[in-house]
Order: structure tokens, then C-alpha cells, then sequence
């Protein structure tokens, strides 16, 4: 995928730092808004793998740190819910400006009850994603423990939260006091999916019944099954960002998002990006519009999320065989109805290829079996048989490639 590092102004004029995941060729169909979990940042694992399957397709993703959290400039004690919410419409803001309006709100947990508040005041909106959200967002004052006593005696207390330390100001807890999550909801003119765990040990399910129950139609609920409220999981995070992209496509009305718009055929550029993250091997490939999966079985310290390197090389070389022989068939005008192409791949002693010119290496094979349906004779499916050789791609890994590598910092 493709990440920019960008800022933008809250209200006060203190730079908001931001992420935006934009699909690899830079065309998404829609823009989205990601708000994350009270004190915790744009790069939460969660925040990023979530993003980065909407940006696969193709709906692009606005990250950011609330003001005084992570690269956000600004003073932390000092806000508020009402605070954040400003900056979720400074950011909507900046995208209308300098790309295109956001019609998707994402929240995580405190994030989720802000997107419910904001999107009334971001006429763009017409999806919204709660993820282990509050139902109230005063419900946020019981995390703080003992140290509520201290707030409301001196204004202010440190409290400890996931082994950080952060000032609370009284004037935080009286803005969640002030909320009003039911009516908020009841207003709502956007389409609601509430995703929720029923494990969460952080913010309860019930908030999530709560949520469904006041907000009007249309509305889904999806259960995170055993995942926990900061979605730690990898699995949990890709899982949710799938069923986002998957949901909100009816609702932003995107062409289907399994199969993107391709990009004009006078400006492809035949190019393929791979992107493999610090999780195991798994490998996001854009190619020409399309996004695709690698990875690498389990028992080889992968996550088995998709084919092997070697099993698209196989399926490349399986495509262009059946593509090259219907194409020959259909100029001969021959019967040939389908084409079954069935290929394996393994490594062999140079000794045991007697074609071979060094004796004490290992050399790949590859062993392609094909199926023809249709009426055709023996001396068509010889020639089909001869033909098989003469794919590009056969023909690519039977010659001299030559490969250029260089390197690019970002």
C-alpha cells in the first residue's frame, strides 16, 4: 500500500500529524476517517492493519493522533471529548480541501462514541463504524479508578493508563459528563455497523447492544468473536477491516470492491508492488489495480494467508498456458471448449536431469499436465501439446532473465 505522511490544523492551529493509506496507484473511490482509542495513536497495530485492508480496496484511510498524542502537537490535559471531535471535522475538513470528502467514519473505543458525535457535523458521512465503543462516553471515568477523587478535590490528577502516564483535567470528565449518546444516536443520518467482542474485558458488550438498540436504520452488528478490546490480534484487526471494506461498499456505493475499477489501459504500467510487514511473511501485492495476498505455510513461520511465492509463479505460468492455447485454438477455429492446466514444482539433483550441464547442483522443476474438453482429434491435441511451450511466460522462464535491483528510501 501506499502511506503519506501529512498534517493538518486542529482549531486551535496546533499541526495534527496524520497517515493517509491510499491505494498503490493513488485512485481510491472513497475516503474514510480512522479515530483511535483514548490515549492511544494512529500506529496502533490495530489502527494500521484495519486501514491498510480498506486502502486494498481501494477506499483510502485518514489516520490520526488526537492533539497531544503521539506526533500531534498540543497539550493533552487540556482536551476534551468535545476537543477530539473538533479534530475529527479539522480532519474531514483538510481531506475535503485537498482530496476528496470523507464518507466513512471508523471509531475504536472512545474513537467510536467521537465519530457517532462528529458525523453530524461532516455532511459527507453516510457510513459509520463503531469498534468496542462506549455506549456513554462518560462510561470512560470508571477506568480511571480511585483517582476520580483526586480530579474532582484538586481539578486534575496522573493517572496510569497501559503504563503510560497522563494528566486528566476535571474539565475532561464534565465534557463526557455532558454527552448525550442516546440522542446523539436517534440523529444519526448515516447507515451504523457496530462491531463488538463479547470478551471485551475493557468495554463491556452490552455498550454495543446499547449502540444498536437507540440508533435508527439501517444497521448491522458484527461479532469480534474472541478478540480483545484493543484487537492485540492480527488476525482480528484484518478480520474487521475486511468486513468494513465488504460493508461499506453498499452504502458508499462503490462499484465491487472484490474486482477494482482498472485503471485505463493506455497508462498501465505492468507494474507489481509488494509490500511484506513486520508479521511474519505475509506480503500485500498490488498488481495493476488488483490487491492479492502471499504468505508462506505455517510450518515455514508463515501465517498461510494466501499462496506461496512459488504457487503464483506456478499459477502465472498456468494462466498464460491455458490464455495462449484457447487463444490458438479460436484463430484455428478449432472445437477447444475449456483448458485444465495442472502444474507442480520441486527441486531436483542436476544429476537426475540429463539435459543438464552441471552435475552436483539443484535445479527447479516444474511438471505441467493439461486437460483438453472439447472434440478435438489426436493430431489437434499434439499441436495444442507443442503449443503449451510457447507461452510468454514459459518462454520467460526457460530464457535469460536478467533482474535489476535498486533501493529507494522512505
Amino acid at each position: 500500500m501506499n502511506t503519506k505522511r501529512i498534517t493538518f490544523p486542529n482549531a486551535q492551529g496546533e499541526r495534527i500529524a496524520a497517515r493517509l493509506e491510499l491505494p498503490e496507484d493513488e485512485q481510491p473511490l472513497a475516503y474514510a476517517l480512522f479515530a483511535h482509542c483514548f490515549t492511544c495513536s494512529k500506529d496502533l497495530k490495530a489502527v494500521v492493519n484495519i486501514s491498510r485492508a480498506l486502502s486494498s480496496k481501494r477506499i483510502a484511510v485518514l489516520r490520526f493522533d488526537f492533539t497531544g498524542l503521539g506526533e500531534s502537537e498540543g497539550d493533552f490535559s487540556a482536551t476534551t471529548f468535545s476537543s477530539e471531535v473538533s479534530d475529527l471535522v479539522a480532519a474531514a475538513r483538510f481531506l475535503e480541501r485537498e482530496y476528496v470528502s470523507p464518507r466513512l467514519l471508523i471509531g475504536h473505543s472512545l474513537g467510536g462514541a467521537a465519530v457517532l458525535a462528529a458525523a453530524a457535523d461532516i455532511p459527507s458521512t453516510t457510513a459509520v463504524v463503531t469498534i468496542a465503543a462506549p455506549f456513554d462516553p462518560a462510561n470512560v471515568r470508571r477506568l480511571l479508578g480511585v483517582t476520580m477523587e483526586q480530579i474532582e478535590q484538586s481539578g486534575q490528577a496522573t493517572v496510569s493508563i497501559s503504563g503510560r502516564e497522563f494528566t486528566i483535567r476535571k474539565s475532561l470528565l464534565d465534557d463526557l459528563e455532558s454527552q448525550q449518546p442516546a440522542e446523539t444516536l436517534r440523529r444519526l443520518k448515516a447507515a451504523l455497523l457496530v462491531m463488538h467482542s463479547p470478551r471485551d474485558q475493557v468495554v463491556g458488550i452490552e455498550n454495543a447492544a446499547d449502540i444498536y438498540r437507540a440508533a435508527p436504520h439501517p444497521k448491522s452488528f458484527i461479532s469480534l468473536d474472541s478478540a480483545d478490546h484493543l484487537l492485540s490480534d492480527t488476525r482480528d484487526s484484518r478480520y474487521a477491516g475486511e468486513i468494513i471494506a465488504t460493508w461499506a461498499g453498499r452504502y458508499l456505493e462503490l462499484p465491487d470492491t472484490s474486482a477494482p475499477s482498472r485503471t485505463p489501459p493506455e497508462v498501465i504500467d505492468n507494474r507489481v508492488t509488494a509490500r511484506t510487514t513486520a508479521d511474519g511473511f505475509r506480503t500485500e501485492l498490488f498488481a495493476d489495480g488488483f490487491p492479492l495476498v502471499a504468505d508462506e505455510p505455517v510450518e515455514y513461520g508463515g501465517g498461510n494467508e494466501g499462496p506461496s511465492p512459488y504457487e503464483y509463479l506456478l499459477a502465472a505460468l498456468g494462466a498464460c498456458t491455458g490464455m495462449t492455447l484457447r487463444l490458438y485454438a479460436r484463430n484455428k477455429g478449432w472445437p477447444l471448449e475449456d483448458v485444465v492446466v495442472r502444474l507442480s514444482h520441486q527441486k531436483i539433483h542436476a544429476e537426475d536431469c540429463r539435459d543438464c550441464d552441471e552435475k552436483e547442483r539443484q535445479i527447479d522443476r516444474i511438471e505441467r499436465e493439461l486437460e483438453f474438453h472439447g472434440e478435438l482429434n489426436d493430431a489437434q491435441r499434439q499441436r495444442l501439446l507443442e503449443i503449451a511451450g510457447r507461452c510468454p511466460v514459459h518462454r520467460t522462464l526457460t530464457g535469460e532473465v536478467r533482474i535489476e535491483t535498486t533501493s529507494r528510501q522512505k
